[in-house]
């Protein structure tokens, strides 16, 4: 049976896969996600057959049942093929211990795991567009990495623009670079604010269908590419799925015996398509979801309030988010809603993070341990690392790599475990040179990049800031944001 897809905020809405990807966001401001009961099930012996597959093959056999009808098999592994070519985006599994492995999801075009969701969502979406005549303005906000691998992955396609949305002063040169660089079809826009603000901006494009109407003649011409977006979403789930077969291969004997996955997390898309791979299916023991001061999710865990905090600045600078968007999509999947409440003409946030269900916490409880990871002890965990197994981490993977030593400590208990490695440690020379004293290599790409000419638009206006301090959407961002979009895209 097809798999649809409703909103976190109605779920009278059901869509299949091609319309969820082409609307982006999901009726009454909500996201587009599946029944957790109608999630596809794999039995182990199909995931132990995994083990001799490429990553294409490992994404055909977990994404199939999610994007059919819409896409037939024989159409979806060209895709696939395409998108996952191992000699542009090679994916790597290091031991480190014994039982401590190392996923590296950071040696495509960009350098970030993003890459492979990235490129996944454009090839689906120009797939559709191009079969349909269509065209559309791919809206994405960006904490780092996001908007460098989409920007990348969307790079001259034909019926596709980008508007890519960052914190100004918020993420490194490098960061930067990969997207102001690209220039031709992508369209970076500089934003004073945080990323938190440069969601809410998004999120508000995306539900203004009026605006959309205005500038392009099309009210459905705005599309997504955040994790907001089922179609960077669903790509996520094959992280941990080609993990666990190349442990198989290691000779660990893990045919059916569970395994550790510790995600560092900010948005919480990489955490929410491992939760899709377990429910899926595949054996894992628990989720070591580790953030960095931005300490939403495992005050959550230990409270059950939901309370937003002023965005923290932190070394892993991809997951300074201190309202992931995944989060509404985690707490529907454990029975409970939270919402946004938005003002209707000025697409503004009233209230964020409104929960108004709570969802069953104690299973939550069981399927995750969260920690916080100071800043200082980014920078000490590099260091450690590095020393005792010559292995730089950047600081994303340095919050895997501590928050699973939480977890052990905690649960007295050692399984074989595997840590996402989200980045490149090139990409965070002065972090890395702070930590082990010595400054990494810069990947080849960014390398070329340094001396390119930059094109950024700049959104000036001030954000608001509510009771607690933290920056929320003005409308004025907006009004200069849409006035800037016009600039650049309305006919004459």
């Amino acid at each position: 049976m097809p798999v649809y897809y409703h909103s976190t905020n109605n779920s009278s809405e059901k869509a299949g896969f091609k319309q969820a990807l082409l609307n982006g966001i999901a009726s009454n401001y909500g996201l587009y996600m599946m029944e957790r009961n109608a999630i596809p099930k794999l039995t182990i012996e199909d995931i132990s057959g995994m083990a001799p597959m490429s990553y294409a093959e490992v994404a055909h056999t977990v994404l199939l049942p999610y994007v059919t009808p819409d896409i037939n098999a024989d159409d979806f592994m060209p895709l696939l093929k395409d998108a996952y070519d191992e000699s542009e985006i090679p994916v790597e599994i290091q031991g480190a211990t014994d039982d401590t492995f190392i996923l590296w999801l950071s040696k495509g075009p960009t350098y970030s795991f993003k890459d492979f969701a990235a490129r996944f969502f454009g090839r689906v979406l120009n797939y559709f567009l191009g079969r349909e005549g269509l065209l559309r303005t791919v809206v994405v906000a960006t904490s780092g990495d996001t908007g460098g691998a989409v920007a990348h992955a969307l790079l001259g396609l034909e019926n596709v623009t980008n508007v890519v949305l960052f914190p100004e002063n918020a993420i490194s040169e490098q960061q930067r670079r990969q997207m102001t660089t690209l220039q031709k079809n992508i369209y970076a826009f500089a934003v004073n604010g945080d990323f938190d603000v440069c969601q809410e901006i998004a999120k508000a494009l995306l539900s203004d269908r009026a605006f959309s109407n205005e500038c392009f003649s099309d009210p459905n011409r705005l599309t997504s590419a955040n994790s907001i977006s089922l179609g960077r979403l669903l790509p996520q789930a094959v992280y941990p799925f080609f993990a666990y077969s190349r442990l198989i291969l290691k000779g660990l004997g893990l045919n059916g015996g569970t395994f550790i996955t510790s995600i560092p997390s900010g948005n919480f898309g990489d955490m929410m398509g491992t939760v899709i791979a377990k429910e899926m299916g595949l054996p894992i023991e628990r989720m070591v979801i580790g953030v960095n001061e931005n300490r939403v999710f495992p005050e959550f865990l230990e409270t059950g309030n939901y309370e937003i905090h002023p965005s923290i600045w932190s070394p892993s600078t991809a997951m300074i988010v201190s309202h992931p968007s995944n989060f509404a999509r985690l707490v529907e999947f454990y029975g409970g809603h939270i919402y946004d409440e938005i003002d209707s003409h000025t697409r503004k946030v009233l209230r964020a993070g409104v929960l108004d269900k709570m969802p069953d916490i104690e299973r939550m409880k069981r399927d995750f341990f969260s920690v916080s990871v100071s800043n200082d002890d980014h920078y000490r965990t590099i260091n450690r690392v590095y020393e005792k197994h010559g292995i730089i981490l950047d600081p994303h993977g340095s919050v895997g790599w501590k928050a699973l030593e939480e977890y052990r400590a905690h649960e007295g208990k050692r399984l074989p475990s595997v840590i996402y490695e989200t980045a490149d440690p090139g990409k965070f020379p002065e972090d890395i040179e702070k930590a082990i004293g010595k400054t990494p290599k810069t990947p080849v790409g960014i390398q070329a990049q340094r001396h390119l000419e930059e094109r950024i638009f700049k959104i000036r206006s001030a954000p608001a800031v509510d009771k607690s301090g933290t920056k929320r959407m003005s409308a004025e961002q907006y009004r200069e944001t849409t006035e800037t979009i016009k600039k650049l895209f309305k006919a004459p």
